[in-house]
């Protein structure tokens, strides 16, 4: 398997294509239509100052990471601290619940339009009820599904993405050139300006959401690795991706555009009005049903697919000790069930919210603004802790790195990044003029309320915290700090001598160290092969721990875990990695917080080598 994992190679288109199939959906393009001409200059803009630096920056943090679990909260973690590299992993959880009622009124609307009555498709597209009934149906639906553990639901998710988006996208278009090319009237005025009006500050709240259209590049970044010369070829895929996805983002909102008067476009219904007109004008009107079976279809299979997707981050970083044991449970197929149930119940009062507002595309306006905000607040933490980890971690390996030299570039990339999030932020807090969201004191208090209570909540459960929130099967790597301030502990005078082999080491002496009233507890011997070529080294190791608790019974009960913890660790290790006294003081620091990490707390404060044969 490995001799194949490292044949494997992902192409540079390859890779492009795979960014744009992660971002592009169709059911944002009405929300910028309102813009006419201008709306290409917002698509450009936040592709500039938000999809490039993501995907450069993300791919930076999950090459440098890529043997460590965890993804944004490890970015984040080593950066500012376990705190906020679970808020930066809670916030992302958090607004992917908030963003299925969204996208399942998408849904919703696109299985109104089956109908052939123009009348009919649209008043029960814009009945809330209708609207809130489909959206639980579907997600509950979803839910119980995933909790099945179905292998089929990745196929399905394919078939959904081409059926569901990249055919209607490229029909889409393809319509929209016949309609201009046999003398079809546009509705979009070409000769307006490329630049917006800047001076209608409530008019750019519409663009703000196109960062949430190209939110998720993040993720594309764990393919660094997955590309031969990455230094070269991921670049060149992250601008060849991202040059596609605006293309069909433009395009396919100036088809909008072209077919539907300003005046009458809305934001959950214009997609599947668009085409309507289009097939009546080409004497196909037989066409909107099938077409809104397709883009139910893909928002369907998309949703089926995630809906367990995002829990299970959050899922692993919990077993770590970071959610209270209930969170933890799993059914029988491994499925995270309670934190499924949990976010179905979060759902579920979201979409209650179809009630209270006073239409569906406020109610789709309000929850895709909240969600544009609670995800910029972790791309905000992702932008500023890369700069930090330039400095922070300056001397860690980085495969694919921002500029060769300097952290100039790092600077320019990350810091366009984050001040178009930060932008982008104060920007969604503003109502737009175009819909009508009804009192602006339910809209501030939703957006307001909203980021408060979801960011308050991950401090409120990480201040909470305790050693039995740790699931005893978890091994979650320690972050840099965690072993710098173990190494500082173990830290002593390490003196190399006899052994019964060639290259043996023995560790004979610790009276320099502090003197400390902590209690000495012995470890079983340890012996491994070392990661040298060949295998033709091991390592015989013996091991007495200092503790500040208690703990004798706890190691004896966790020596299977223990045992295994400390073998993969000293398995990865070659000879030239431990035969230095600062290799062994680091291995000592590497040990200890490996322990810590299976105890759930710091007890293990210095580790002693008793025996140390290669």
């Amino acid at each position: 398997m490995a001799n194949i994992s490292k044949s494997v190679k992902l192409g540079v288109f390859t890779l492009a294509i795979m960014n744009v199939t992660a971002v592009v959906s169709l059911r944002g393009l009405p929300a910028e239509a309102e813009y006419g001409l201008s709306s290409a200059f917002y698509y450009l803009f936040a592709a500039i100052v938000f999809l490039i630096p993501t995907s450069l920056v993300a791919a930076e943090l999950a090459a440098m990471f890529q043997d460590k679990q965890g993804g944004v909260f490890r970015w984040v973690g080593e950066a500012y601290g376990k705190k906020f590299g679970f808020l930066a992993i809670f916030l992302q959880w958090v607004e992917s619940t908030i963003w299925y009622p969204t996208v399942l009124t998408f849904g919703a609307v696109a299985l109104a339009f089956i109908g052939m009555s123009d009348t009919h498709d649209m008043a029960l597209a814009s009945n809330r009820y209708y609207s809130l009934a489909v959206v639980l149906i579907i997600y509950w639906l979803a839910t119980f599904i995933s909790l099945k553990g179905m292998g089929w639901v990745g196929k399905v998710a394919k078939v959904g993405g081409m059926v569901g988006t990249i055919i209607p996208a490229g029909l889409l278009m393809v319509l929209a050139v016949i309609y201009l090319a046999s003398g079809g009237q546009s509705q979009m005025n070409f000769d307006g300006n490329f630049f917006p009006d800047f001076s209608n500050f409530d008019n750019l709240v519409l663009a703000s959401s196109i960062f949430l259209f190209y939110a998720g590049m993040e993720m594309g970044g764990i393919h660094v690795k997955d590309m031969e010369n990455p230094a070269k070829n991921y670049p060149k895929a992250v601008f060849i991706g991202a040059a596609i996805t605006v293309i069909i983002f433009v395009l396919g909102t100036f088809a909008l555009g072209i077919i539907i008067p300003e005046k009458d476009i809305n934001l959950t219904q214009s997609l599947l009005v668009g085409f309507d007109n289009y097939f009546k004008y080409v004497h196909a009107s037989w066409l909107s049903p099938i077409i809104a079976v397709a883009l139910a279809f893909g928002v369907l299979a998309g949703v089926l697919t995630w809906v367990a997707g995002p829990s299970k981050g959050i899922f692993a970083v919990g077993k770590a000790g970071y959610l209270p044991p209930f969170f933890q449970k799993t059914n029988a197929n491994g499925v995270q069930k309670n934190i499924l149930l949990i976010q179905g119940l979060a759902v579920t009062l979201l979409s209650l919210l179809f009630v209270v507002m006073p239409s569906v595309q406020s109610f789709y306006q309000i929850l895709s603004q909240l969600t544009v905000l609670l995800y910029l607040i972790m791309y905000l933490l992702m932008f500023s802790g890369a700069i930090y980890l330039r400095y922070n971690m300056k001397k860690a390996p980085r495969p694919f790195r921002i500029g060769s030299k300097g952290n100039g570039l790092m600077w320019l990339i990350g810091g366009l990044g984050f001040c178009g999030s930060l932008l982008a932020f104060v920007l969604s807090f503003i109502p737009p003029s175009q819909i009508a969201v009804g009192s602006n004191t339910v809209w501030f208090a939703v957006l307001i309320i909203g980021c408060v209570v979801v960011v308050a909540a991950p401090f409120i459960i990480y201040a909470s915290r305790k050693p039995s929130w740790v699931d005893k099967d978890t091994q979650f790597e320690p972050f840099h700090w965690e072993e710098q301030a173990t190494t500082a502990q173990t830290a002593a005078p390490v003196s190399g001598a006899g052994g019964n082999a060639p290259g043996a080491a023995r560790i004979e002496r610790q009276s320099d160290l502090p003197r400390s009233a902590g209690q000495v507890l012995p470890l079983p011997p340890i012996t491994v092969n070392l990661s040298d070529p060949g295998g033709r080294r091991y390592l015989k190791l013996g091991m007495e721990v200092e503790v500040n608790a208690d703990v004798s019974e706890e190691l004896k009960a966790q020596n299977a875990r223990i045992r295994d913890a400390v073998i993969m660790l000293l398995a990865g290790k070659s000879y030239a990695d431990i035969s230095t006294p600062d290799g062994k003081v680091l291995l000592k620091a590497e040990v200890a917080a490996r322990l810590n990490q299976i105890l759930g707390a710091q007890r293990v404060i210095r580790v002693y080598f008793t025996d140390f044969v290669v």
